[in-house]
C-alpha cells in the first residue's frame, strides 16, 4: 500500500459516510475507530481497502499501475463512482417509462435502499430521480422530505406536487409570491413609459401572453393535478374578492388556455369553462367577436343546465378578464357602426345583444362570487332602448357637422357644433356599468379618428362616471396612448382645457394614479404643449411630500425634460424630401440659360 492511500484515507471527509451503516458498511467512523486502534496503519488501511473497495478481483492487480502513474485511488473510485450513478440514473428512468407492470414494485425497492444516504451529497441525486418517477411516493419518505429544508429545496416538481396535494399553506406560499408578482407585472405594464397606440397593454396576443414566466411557473407546478389546479383556482377568487383586482381574472383565463396548449386533457376535460375560454380566446387573438363564435359563446351560455349554475361564477370570472372585457367592447363599437350603416335600431341586433349579455355577466363577477348567488344579472333593457341609441345620435351630430363643413360656402347653414350632450348618455354612464363601459371605449375609438370636435364634447362628462371608471388605470393608460395622435393639438388652450382642467385635474390630487398619468402623457409630449400653459401644470402637477417614489420620479424626468429643452430648443421638423434621386445635370451656360443645376 502507498502512502497516497493514506493520504486518501485521511483526506476524505467523514460526512461523505453519513447514513452507511443503516445499510451495513463500514463509515468514516468505523476508520477512525481503526486507525485508532490499530498497531500498524498501514495495513489496517490495506485492510479497510479490500472489504470497501470494488469488488473485482482482476481489478486489484491493475491498481498499481495507477500508484505508478501517480493517480490516487481517491481519483480513481470517483470516476468510476461517477459513472455508475449516471448509468443508475439513466436506469432508473428506462424502468419508469417502461411498460412492466412491476416497474415501481423495483422502484420502491431501489427507493427503500437508497433513501438512508440521501443526505449524502454523491448519492442524492440517485435518490432524486427514484422519487421523481414514482407517480406515489411512500407517505413517510414524503413526510421526510417535507421536514427537511434542504431535501425539500432540491426535490423535483413531481415530488413537491404530491406533497402540495395534502398541504395547502404550504403550496400557498410557494405560490404566493408568483401571484404578487404577476400583479406587479401587470400594474408596471399600465404605467409603462412608452405611449403609443400600436403597443400598449393590449397588444400582446394570447399566446404570447401564455409565455409569461408566472403563468409558465404556476402551469409547471401543477402538472396534470386537478387538485393543485383548483387550489390555484380558489386563490384567485379568493384574491379577487379580497382586493377587487381584474388582473386576477386574467390570470385564471392565462392558466386554463396555458394547460390547453401543452394538451394537459386530465384538467381542460374537467373544467366546465374550457370550451367556452377557448372560444373568447379565439376572439381576443382577432379582438372582435364574429358571428359564428357569438353563436358558439351564446350555446355555452344558454347550456348551463339546473343544479350547475355554480360554474356561471367561473364563466364571470373569465369574462371580467380586463382581455375579455376590451375585447368585447370594441365589438360592440363596432357593431354599433354597422347598425348606423344599415339605418337599423340596437334592439334588433341580436349579436349586440349577447355582446351586451357577456359584458353584464363579466361586469357582475365580483358581486356573483361574493354572494354565492349564482344567476346572470338581468342586463337594464333601457341600456339598449335608450343609452345606446343617445350615443348614436352623438355620432350623428358629429357626422352631420362634418357633412356641413365640406359643403359650398352658398349651402352651408349656421350650424355649429353642439356642445352639451343627451341627458341620457350622461346619467347612464353614471348610473350603468355596462352603458359605462361603453361610453369609454366610444371616447377611444373618437380619439383614434383624431376627432378634435367631438373628443371636447365627451371629456367634460367623464368626470362623473359609473364607480369612477373614467379614472381607472386601464382607460387612462389607453386614452393617453391615444391622445398622441392629436399631439399637435396640444398647442391650443382650448384643447389643454379640455384635456387636463375639465377632465384629468379634476381628480388628480386625491387619485396618485390619475396624477401620474398626468405626467405620463406630458412626458411623451411636453415640447407639444403650449409653453405658458406647460409652466401653470408644473406647478399643479408637483407632487406632495407623502407622495409615492414614483410619482416623484416622474415628475423630475419630466423637470430634467423641460430644462434640456430650454437649452436646445428642438429643430423644426424638416418637410418630407422629394427627392427622386434623380442626379444634378450642369446645363452649359449660355446668355439665356440659368445655371443651376437642376
Amino acid at each position: 500500500t502507498s502512502p497516497v492511500d493514506l493520504e486518501d484515507a485521511i483526506r476524505v471527509p467523514l460526512k461523505m459516510f453519513a447514513g452507511l451503516p443503516e445499510l451495513g458498511i463500514s463509515n468514516g467512523e468505523d476508520l477512525k475507530e481503526t486507525l485508532t486502534n490499530c498497531t500498524e496503519p498501514l495495513k489496517a488501511i490495506d485492510q479497510f481497502q479490500m472489504e470497501n473497495g470494488i469488488l473485482l478481483p482482476t481489478l486489484q492487480s491493475a491498481l498499481p499501475f495507477l500508484d505508478l502513474h501517480g493517480t490516487p485511488r481517491l481519483e480513481f473510485h470517483q470516476s468510476v463512482f461517477d459513472e455508475l450513478r449516471e448509468k443508475l440514473m439513466e436506469r432508473v428512468a428506462t424502468i419508469a417509462e417502461g411498460k412492466d407492470e412491476d416497474r415501481y414494485v423495483k422502484l420502491e425497492e431501489l427507493l427503500e435502499k437508497s433513501f438512508p444516504l440521501v443526505k449524502m451529497p454523491s448519492i442524492q441525486p440517485i435518490v432524486m430521480q427514484v422519487l421523481k418517477h414514482l407517480p406515489k411516493v411512500p407517505e413517510k419518505k414524503l413526510k421526510q422530505v417535507m421536514a427537511d429544508k434542504e431535501l425539500y429545496k432540491v426535490c423535483a416538481v413531481e415530488v413537491k406536487r404530491q406533497i402540495w396535494q395534502d398541504n395547502q399553506a404550504l403550496f400557498g406560499d410557494e405560490v404566493s409570491p408568483l401571484l404578487k408578482q404577476y400583479i406587479v407585472e401587470k400594474e408596471a405594464a399600465l404605467f409603462s413609459s412608452d405611449l403609443s397606440i400600436l403597443h400598449n397593454f393590449f397588444s400582446p396576443s394570447p399566446k404570447t401572453r401564455r409565455q409569461g414566466e408566472v403563468v409558465l411557473k404556476l402551469t409547471q407546478m401543477i402538472g396534470k393535478n386537478v387538485k393543485l389546479y383548483d387550489m390555484v383556482l380558489q386563490f384567485l377568487r379568493t384574491l379577487f374578492l379580497r382586493t377587487r383586482n381584474v388582473h386576477y381574472c386574467t390570470l385564471r383565463a392565462e392558466l386554463l388556455m396555458s394547460l390547453h396548449d401543452l394538451d394537459i386533457s386530465e384538467i381542460c376535460s374537467v373544467d366546465p369553462c374550457h370550451k367556452f375560454s377557448w372560444c373568447l380566446d379565439a376572439c381576443i387573438r382577432e379582438k372582435f367577436v364574429d358571428a359564428k363564435r357569438a353563436r358558439e359563446l351564446q350555446g355555452f351560455l344558454d347550456g348551463v343546465k339546473k343544479g350547475q349554475e355554480q360554474v356561471l361564477g367561473d364563466l364571470s370570472m373569465i369574462l371580467c378578464d380586463p382581455f375579455a372585457c376590451n375585447t368585447l367592447v370594441l365589438s360592440t363599437v363596432r357593431n354599433l357602426q354597422e347598425l348606423l350603416s344599415q339605418d337599423a335600431l340596437p334592439r334588433d341586433s341580436p349579436e349586440l345583444l349577447l355582446l351586451l349579455r357577456m359584458l353584464s355577466l363579466g361586469q357582475g363577477a365580483w358581486d356573483m362570487i361574493d354572494s354565492q348567488v349564482f344567476k346572470e344579472p338581468r342586463m337594464d333593457l333601457e341600456v339598449v332602448t335608450r343609452f345606446l341609441p343617445a350615443m348614436m345620435s352623438i355620432v350623428v351630430d358629429d357626422y352631420t357637422f362634418t357633412v356641413e363643413q365640406k359643403l359650398p360656402s352658398e349651402e352651408k347653414t349656421s350650424l355649429t357644433y353642439p356642445t352639451t350632450l343627451p341627458e341620457t348618455f350622461s346619467r347612464y354612464i353614471q348610473e350603468n356599468r355596462v352603458a359605462c363601459e361603453i361610453g369609454l371605449y366610444y371616447v377611444l375609438h373618437i380619439a383614434k379618428q383624431r376627432n378634435k370636435n367631438a373628443l371636447q364634447r365627451l371629456l367634460f362628462t367623464l368626470v362623473d362616471t359609473y364607480n369612477d371608471m373614467a379614472f381607472g388605470d386601464i382607460f387612462l393608460h389607453l386614452l393617453t396612448g391615444h391622445l398622441t395622435l392629436l399631439s399637435d393639438e396640444f398647442g391650443s388652450e382650448e384643447f389643454c382645457t379640455a384635456v387636463f382642467d375639465n377632465f384629468l385635474l379634476t381628480s388628480f390630487s386625491s387619485k396618485e394614479n390619475v396624477h401620474r398619468h398626468c405626467l405620463r402623457l406630458l412626458n411623451h409630449l411636453h415640447q407639444k404643449v403650449l409653453v405658458s400653459y406647460m409652466e401653470t401644470l408644473m406647478k399643479t402637477l408637483e407632487p406632495p411630500k407623502q407622495s409615492s417614489e414614483s410619482l416623484k420620479e416622474l415628475y423630475t424626468l419630466l423637470k430634467e425634460k423641460l430644462e434640456a429643452s430650454k437649452k436646445s430648443p428642438p429643430e423644426p421638423e424638416e418637410a418630407p424630401s422629394l427627392d427622386l434621386g434623380l442626379h444634378p445635370v450642369t446645363v452649359p451656360s449660355t446668355p439665356s440659360t440659368p445655371t443651376t443645376p437642376l
